[in-house]
């Protein structure tokens, strides 16, 4: 809570590293990135890591490849087959967690991405700049501090200059933290949680606008919090409400204009945010095991959503809400 910088944002003006488009090729922890084929079937129950996990915590804002277990991001599973062939995308907080599911499988179906992230997730966001262009894609790297309206303008402009243009955003990023107390909740603390999550979410998307044709798409990142929130998340919970509000306001103001915006609500799923503050460590080491599949969900397993909101043959899906919970939370 005395961290300086919020989830999923970046400090302005740190463009060294990634804004140079991550040059290195990283060793992937998970394997070979090619994608492994789909097909068969498998209890959801038994195909992911469950409780009990190892104690374990990082600083704010965490990394997924220092996790135990390691994140699946769809790495070596999501294979795409053309559904978003020459689209371009935004995606805040696309390092890690949902964002680097996104960013993978868009890839993966034929778009050029743009990610921003954390400097501190640096390792991160060069393994997924790594993923982007194996798929042969062009990818992006805007760091930037997402509180600011200034560089929120300024990363809406340099994504449109190194993809050409936008046609999808995905506002994934987001600051957690757990506080059992209210009264320790800081003023810092509740204004880095509220610039994070609801006003850069503003801000880009109003800078975006103006360039958004017929046919782009609008994904929110909300939670199961917004419908039953935790009462540690006072802060956090309340911002994912608000982002299933704008979602549907936004739905109904811009459908005239043929775009579409659309939610995801994931419920406990295993990211950096959990080890970096966003979870208890009493909660952390059982997450998961209340759901009645038995374990958190990993990322990967939404990012097939996150296409289907984004791809022209959900032209009919707007204002709504896709939820991913494990058997728990709304919708």
């Amino acid at each position: 809570m005395s961290n300086d910088t919020t989830r999923r944002t970046v400090i302005g003006g740190a463009a060294a590293g990634l804004a140079a488009a991550a040059g290195g090729t990283p060793a992937l922890a998970q394997g070979d990135a090619a994608p492994r084929a789909r097909g068969g079937k498998q209890n959801p129950r038994d195909k992911y890591p469950k409780p009990p996990f190892h104690a374990q915590s990082q600083p704010w804002p965490g990394l997924a490849s220092r996790m135990d277990p390691r994140p699946d991001h769809g790495e070596t599973s999501y294979a795409g087959s053309g559904r978003l062939t020459g689209r371009r995308a935004l995606i805040t907080g696309g390092d890690s967690g949902m964002g680097r599911a996104a960013a993978i499988a868009y890839a993966r179906e034929g778009a050029d991405v743009a990610i921003n992230y954390l400097p501190e997730e640096e390792p991160d966001a060069r393994e997924v700049v790594d993923l982007i262009r194996q798929a042969g894609r062009r990818a992006v790297a805007i760091p930037g501090d997402i509180r600011t309206e200034a560089f929120c303008r300024q990363l809406v402009d340099r994504a449109i200059s190194g993809l050409g243009g936008i046609d999808i955003l995905v506002m994934n990023a987001a600051r957690q933290q757990s506080i059992p107390v209210l009264a320790d909740v800081t003023t810092e603390e509740f204004d880095r949680t509220m610039k994070t999550n609801i006003y850069a979410p503003f801000w880009i998307i109003k800078a975006a606008l103006p360039h958004l044709e017929p046919g782009s798409a609008i994904i929110g990142t909300t939670s199961e919090q917004a419908y039953n929130p935790d009462p540690d998340l006072y802060a956090y919970a309340q911002t994912k409400a608000a982002t299933m509000n704008y979602v549907k306001s936004l739905a109904k103001q811009l459908g005239p204009k043929g775009i579409r915006v659309n939610g995801v609500a994931p419920g406990p799923i295993w990211t950096p945010l959990q080890v970096s503050g966003g979870a208890s460590q009493g909660k952390l080491v059982t997450f998961g095991a209340t759901a009645p599949l038995g374990r958190p969900g990993q990322p990967a397993e939404l990012a097939g959503i996150y296409v289907r909101l984004a791809e022209d043959d959900g032209s009919y899906t707007t204002g709504n809400i896709y939820g991913a919970g494990g058997g728990q939370g709304q919708p």
